[in-house]
């Protein structure tokens, strides 16, 4: 039974080889058939092997006229073959069946190459899938238990043991390991991870055992993210290919109009014979048949796709790819983008009538709720770190012998790229820059500005406090500090070498933190104290002068400016959702260098689309050229046609590598 099973299995994996490999078999016997003097036997032979080589072209051909009502290549080529086979028994030249059901041969050879060639680039994407085990085993009172990954829960527990894959992403609990994250994030070397840090489904542990919190549902994984996100690009057609196909359905129409006259007008004005001119008319719809001009762009394009997720770029659809390769202009976020984002209260300063405590223990009232790095870092300080509720606990940083007593604020509201405001016992609080905070209190005190000046003078981010029931009053400044990434003057210098003719930064952040920042890393113009939408008119003006502009962004209120940007570019570790569901493109080890290798991968892929076309077009001309003067058969013609398509096809997988 094992046997039987083997085969059925390989026969509808391989259907179009079987089917290529029967049609051979059988026009071989066929044409012996022929030699022999067999006719009858010959025309039992020829005939399967016209239907089994061609009845998927066929079928998809018919499909296409009867429910688009539009003509179809494949509809072309078995028209070719049928005329042919025709034309052998009118004028009883069976030598005509032959070159017919060669037609139908290498048509058949052609898309099983092609076929083959495409699920080269399928299995450098569908690999992403086997990343993730179909089990976890889970903690449940005390005893381990093996459950699907789909009925996990936010807050299970599950142990992953050395040399296992992550199930789904969550935060380490307890254990010590390397990781090997390439397979998602593109780096080459492992990565430590300890309590706290948060890992990724899909990575292989290494070493040491782990146990860990689940903390997001398993469909919204990073990795499933991935696979959803790159299933989605197959799908969607980038404008050269939309091009292409509407150029081909009206290239369609003209071939079999062309084809119609050149059947029916040589024998009156050229004085052919009926055969030669039905012949060459034959000839001519397949030669001019747009096969290898249709191929020469999505296996390109799809090849670099693959490419890029192996990288740990993940392009959305194949139009970001041709669009990264035409970037002038690029902008990028500061906060998380070309910082680290890990930011750290550098240093508190109160008012005379109020501590460092007490002003950090107000910010962090309302900062508990926020998502943004500020946010967090002030929370962190405060000694909230992995607990969901608010409850006294030691500051380490700034009290170390007492706790902060802090109770979580309630109404409250952030204020994307501004602040955040709420009410914590019985009092209005009123966290962010001193523009928005000036919008609350009638003046900031003399002393705290020419503090926080000397402070973002030197780099650091000032966050200024207030509060207060009926009259709001400021009660200190808290100074954030956030390091710039290694990779970021690097990656500047190489987009200036790629030819990037502008780079800006954008930022919510103060002149003097952007300016510095700025000067760090290479960039020389800076937009700073910017709003969400600011950004968005930013890059608009951008987009006017130099038409196709990138946006580098992590957060939310880049969000609008992602969307905007002709190609956005977002952070996957440090991204919010919203970000990375509005980007173009995610860097998904949040390694900047990686931008300027995608723009590398999308000027190759036009480079080799280019190409392709080229090749095609030459390919075209040459044969109706070869067909007119007489100096093609059919068979010939097929061989250039199938074989050009077979070769762009083959050109487009260059960029796998």
């Amino acid at each position: 039974m094992l046997y039987p099973q083997r085969f059925s299995q390989f026969t509808r994996e391989h259907a179009d080889t079987v089917a290529a490999l029967l049609c051979g078999l059988l026009l071989f016997l066929g044409w012996f058939a022929l030699h022999l003097g067999a006719l009858g036997l010959a025309l039992l032979l020829l005939p399967a092997a016209y239907v089994i080589g061609g009845y998927e072209s066929a079928r998809e051909g018919l499909t296409t006229l009867f429910k688009e009502k539009e003509l179809d290549v494949d509809l072309l080529m078995i028209v070719a073959a049928i005329g042919a086979a025709s034309l052998g028994l009118w004028r009883r030249e069976y030598h005509l069946i032959i070159d017919g059901a060669i037609l139908i041969l290498i048509f058949a050879i052609s898309g099983a190459l092609e076929g083959y060639a495409m699920q080269r680039t399928e299995r450098s994407i569908r690999s992403l899938m086997s990343l993730t085990p179909d089990t976890a085993r889970v903690l449940h009172q005390g005893r381990e238990e093996e459950i699907p990954i789909s009925q996990l829960k936010v807050g299970d527990e599950i142990v992953v043991k050395p040399g296992e894959l992550i199930p789904t992403d969550g935060i380490i609990l307890s254990g010590y390991s390397t990781l090997n994250q390439a397979a998602i994030t593109g780096e080459s070397l492992p990565v430590e991870k300890t309590v706290g840090a948060e890992v990724f489904a899909g990575t292989l542990n290494g070493y040491g055992g782990l146990q860990i919190k689940v903390h997001k549902p398993a469909q919204s994984s990073l990795i499933v993210r991935v696979i959803r996100l790159v299933e989605q690009a197959k799908t969607q057609a980038p404008p050269s290919q939309e091009f292409t196909l509407r150029f081909e359905k009206g290239y369609a129409k003209v071939i079999v109009v062309a084809g119609i006259l050149l059947a029916t007008l040589p024998p009156f004005l050229w004085g052919w014979d009926w055969e030669t001119t039905i012949y060459r008319a034959l000839t001519f719809l397949v030669v001019a048949s747009p096969c290898a001009l249709m191929a020469a762009i999505m296996p390109t394009l799809l090849s670099g796709i693959a490419n890029g997720a192996r990288q740990g770029i993940l392009f959305k659809n194949g139009a970001q790819l041709e669009k990264i390769g035409k970037v002038q202009a690029i902008a990028f976020d500061k906060t998380g983008t070309l910082t680290t984002g890990q930011v750290q209260v550098f240093q508190v300063i109160s008012v005379s009538e109020y501590t460092q405590c007490d002003v950090l223990k107000t910010a962090a009232s309302v900062e508990f709720y926020s998502e943004h790095p500020i946010g967090k870092a002030i929370v962190q300080a405060a000694g909230e770190t992995v607990r969901v509720l608010a409850v006294p606990v030691e500051s380490k940083l700034l009290n170390p012998k007492g706790n902060l007593d802090w109770v979580g604020a309630v109404q409250v509201q952030a204020i994307p790229g501004q602040g955040i405001v709420g009410i914590a016992q019985e009092q209005q609080v009123i966290v962010g820059n001193a523009i928005f905070v000036q919008q609350y209190v009638t003046n900031l005190p003399e002393e705290l500005r020419e503090m926080a000046q000397s402070l973002e003078q030197e780099g650091k981010t000032v966050v200024w406090v207030a509060q207060g029931n009926r009259g709001v009053e400021v009660i200190g400044i808290i100074a954030i500090a956030d390091e710039v990434r290694v990779e970021a003057a690097v990656t500047i210098t190489r987009l200036k070498k790629l030819g990037i003719e502008q780079i800006v930064m954008l930022t919510g952040d103060n002149q003097e933190t952007a300016y510095s920042i700025a000067k760090a890393v290479g960039i020389d113009r800076v937009y700073a104290q910017l709003l969400p939408e600011d950004k968005l008119n930013v890059i608009r003006r951008l987009q006017q002068q130099y038409q196709t502009v990138a946006m580098v962004g992590d957060g939310i209120n880049d969000a609008p400016a992602l969307a905007q940007a002709s190609v956005g570019i977002a952070m996957g570790i440090s991204g919010s959702d919203v970000a990375l569901e509005t980007a173009d493109i995610v860097l998904m080890a949040d390694r900047l260098e990686k931008i300027a290798v995608a723009m590398h991968l999308g000027r190759r892929s036009q480079s080799i689309v280019k190409q392709n076309i080229f090749v095609a077009l030459s390919f075209i001309m040459l044969l109706l050229v070869g067909n007119f003067l007489g100096n093609i058969n059919l068979p010939i013609g097929v061989i250039g046609h199938e074989g050009s398509t077979v070769l762009v096809t083959l050109s487009g997988l260059r960029l796998l590598k």
